[in-house]
């Protein structure tokens, strides 16, 4: 896109909010907590920072709204996107939602942290939502106070625009300011809440509706506003499907269990672990959506989660994330119901999302492993072995990857690897060098040769094997420690981390020599500290 830098930012932007202007209001104008019924939004404006300053932007996303560098480092920039100035297009509201948490009926939610700012249309015609988080109190705040801190808002700004690099679906962030005033939060929810600076990230989606907000409808009756908001989503955001009808509400749901299941995928391939799959948190586009205590697995462990709160139940460690996707899209279909009043093309469509998940991640496998293509009878084998491997002991999962690319296999091979060399091999990946016994390098060994073999079906070259696996297994991920390390240095007025650090998260599948630090696995000074592995 060509910027142009003679324009200022009131020109720029193209709002064009159908969201407010198609939707009920809440007829209240109070910015108060409260129940909010036969409404979409409540409309309300973010509160004025005292002292606005720019952390980061993505420059990415700045372009895709037609936002050039220049408008990005200017003071009007910082002032609109922390909140303290509203332009003459915006029409700043807050939506109303409700959603299962934890797996229990929670009742009316929203957006009890996020200001939508309005809707801004760029050149190519595609729509998107900017949204502050962490610009004040909402009629949906319940107990919080409605602000972000620091550390909070540098995870979700990095973290969201790390996967858009990683090519996983996700919502977008354009911009990290720090306010200038400090918000009391009780970190470690011990009775002992301190001071830290707050902050706000500018979110970007085409849409931000979840689950959530249909379930609350049919939850509260408001059937009519159901379907008028049904009928809205798919016209807005999903106009191919046609003029909604009960068939087209069939075909949207459909659609809906496809887009998650592609989204689970890529989080099962780059080891990403959510962390609160509520289903307010579930976006109807199949985005990654709501940053909150996520994390990335640095051993390899099925049963990991890095939210504390979910540290006893597991609710939502990797291995469940596919079956807790579904349990949702279940949730989505019973909210629903009512306008189909048919169950059996939904349970089809609950069905099609396992078979096209077990299909999309068996062929996802194949491609981490440098294979031309799944083929069930060798490769389940082969999978399930080495994913028993790598829970044998402290594996981390993307040095893994990353070194078996590396690794010569093909049948141009001369000798094969002895178990000493192979260990030597991926010791990087390794966390407890103890650990590794005679037991697991018969195993390993005997899986490469497994391996290998397959692979000279193939007859794929190594080096297209590895430009392959190379391309799907990341280098650089977001770590959590790595986070914290960005967050420390922010906290204390230096913001050359993150700024590093969203350079370096844009080419996540590159070798980057000077950068090699940022790739290795996590020291053991961040096994249990706070931030660096698990979060509230």
């Amino acid at each position: 896109m060509k910027f142009q830098d003679n324009i200022n930012l009131e020109s720029a932007l193209n709002f064009d909010n159908k969201y407010t202007r198609e939707l009920p209001a809440d007829p209240e104008t109070a910015n108060k907590t409260r129940h909010v019924a036969s409404s979409c939004y409540s409309r309300v404006l973010p509160v004025k920072a005292s002292a606005p300053d720019l952390v980061a932007y993505s420059r990415e996303m700045a372009g895709e709204i037609g936002l050039s560098p220049k408008i990005c480092e200017s003071e009007d920039f910082v002032q609109i996107f922390s909140g303290s100035r509203i332009l003459s297009g915006m029409d700043p509201y807050a939506t109303c939602y409700g959603g299962h948490q934890f797996g229990s009926w929670a009742g009316q939610l929203g957006d009890g942290r996020a200001i939508n700012l309005g809707e801004v249309v760029n050149k190519e015609g595609n729509r998107w939502v900017l949204q502050l988080k962490g610009a004040g109190p909402t009629p949906y705040s319940r107990r919080g106070d409605g602000f972000a801190v620091l550390r909070s808002s540098i995870r979700e700004f990095l973290c969201s625009e790390a996967m858009y690099h990683l090519g996983i679906p996700t919502t977008r962030a354009l911009s990290l300011v720090t306010t200038g005033d400090q918000v009391i939060r009780d970190m470690f929810y011990d009775g002992h809440p301190e001071p830290e600076p707050g902050a706000i990230v500018c979110r970007v989606a085409p849409s931000f509706t979840r689950f959530g907000n249909f379930q609350l409808f049919t939850y509260r009756g408001e059937l009519d506003l159901l379907r008028r908001f049904t009928d809205y989503t798919i016209r807005t955001d999903f106009p191919h499907l046609g003029e909604p009808s009960k068939e087209v509400y069939c075909a949207w749901f459909e659609e809906i269990c496809k887009l998650t299941a592609e989204m689970i995928v890529h989080w099962q391939r780059t080891g990403f672990v959510h962390g609160v799959m509520n289903t307010d948190n579930m976006s109807i586009l199949g985005l990654t959506i709501d940053y909150g205590p996520y994390g990335w697995l640095e051993d390899y462990d099925p049963n990991w989660t890095p939210n504390t709160t979910d540290a006893e139940g597991r609710r939502y460690c990797f291995g469940n994330q596919p079956e807790i996707a579904q349990w949702n899209l279940l949730q989505l279909a019973n909210a629903i119901y009512p306008l189909i009043e048919d169950a059996k093309p939904l349970e089809d469509s609950i069905q099609n999302y396992s078979n096209h998940f077990q299909d999309k991640w068996q062929n996802m496998m194949a491609d981490k492993l440098g294979l031309a293509n799944f083929h069930k009878t060798s490769d389940d084998a082969l999978i399930n072995e080495m994913l028993k491997l790598l829970q044998h002991l402290e594996t981390d999962m993307t040095i893994f990857f990353r070194r078996l690319a590396s690794l010569e296999v093909s049948s141009n091979t001369k000798h094969k690897s002895s178990s000493h060399n192979l260990i030597d091999h991926f010791s990087d990946a390794y966390y407890i060098e103890e650990q590794i016994n005679e037991e697991y390098k018969i195993r390993l060994n005997k899986w490469i040769e497994q391996y290998r073999a397959r692979l000279i079906q193939d007859k794929t070259p190594d080096n297209i094997r590895r430009e392959k696996m190379n391309s799907i297994n990341p280098k650089y991920i977001f770590r959590n420690y790595i986070a914290q390390l960005a967050i420390d240095k922010a906290e204390q007025g230096d913001n050359s981390m993150v700024n590093e650090l969203l350079e370096v998260l844009r080419k996540p599948y590159d070798e980057q020599p000077s950068k090699e630090a940022l790739a290795q696995r996590r020291p053991e000074w961040a096994r249990h500290r706070a931030g660096s592995a698990m979060l509230s």
